[in-house]
């Protein structure tokens, strides 16, 4: 494992694709942003959460959707028309859970939202709070229901939270909190709780490496 994980990090041709899946394509250049120290980028979040959607398919694991990186931002500055077409042949309100990466200037958190527990919480690394983030999501889930199914989502049953930071595990640097955002979402997606620190992260960067090689979480 470690020599398959140093031969990635090696140097040679930046625009190399060391691995494809997903209709997404990995380049050493993208690998690079796991090193210590680094940000990740687009691709390799997208990538990460395909893999937990692929992985939860097994029996016992809720049923998980995944957005990609670049919702967000596309709803917030444009409105549901902009999105609409991206759930297109897909059902959210037949999912256990959906995940929303959110990426704020140089900052990833993590929305979840939990259809069985009628729940939509924000998770932040940096303490950051996210229920304006929360609030929109509903008010998007209220006009895809509206479009989608031709129903009325009722506001009142749902909950939004904003995460608190002594509740959940922080970055201590300025670097690691799209690992934080991927390992929320690897831990919350097994219904399983948050347990990890700062110290873990060397190793998770690592093991990503491996993971998006292999196409599969250890």
């Amino acid at each position: 494992m470690e020599r398959e994980i140093e031969n990635m990090l090696s140097s040679g041709p930046e625009d190399e694709v060391l691995s494809s899946a997903f209709k997404l394509k990995i380049t050493r250049g993208d690998i690079q942003t796991l090193r210590n120290q680094h940000w990740l980028n687009d691709v390799i979040i997208n990538f990460y959460m395909n893999l937990l959607v692929d992985r939860n398919k097994r029996p016992g694991l809720p049923v998980l959707y995944a957005f990609s990186t670049f919702f967000y931002p596309k709803l917030n500055s444009e409105g549901y028309s902009a999105v609409q077409k991206w759930t297109k042949g897909v059902d959210l309100f037949q999912h256990d859970m959906i995940l929303v990466p959110i990426h704020i200037r140089i900052h990833w958190g993590l929305l979840v939202v939990d259809m069985r527990r009628k729940t939509i919480k924000y998770f932040d690394s940096m303490g950051h709070n996210g229920y304006r983030i929360c609030k929109r999501f509903l008010q998007y889930l209220q006009e895809e229901s509206k479009a989608k199914r031709n129903l009325d989502i009722n506001f009142s049953s749902w909950t939004l939270y904003s995460v608190k930071p002594h509740e959940i595990p922080q970055q201590l640097n300025s670097s690691d909190c799209g690992i934080f955002a991927c390992k929320y979402a690897d831990f919350i997606s097994r219904d399983k709780p948050i347990m990890f620190t700062q110290h873990h992260m060397p190793y998770f960067r690592r093991r990503m490496i491996w993971e998006i090689l292999h196409q599969q979480l250890l």
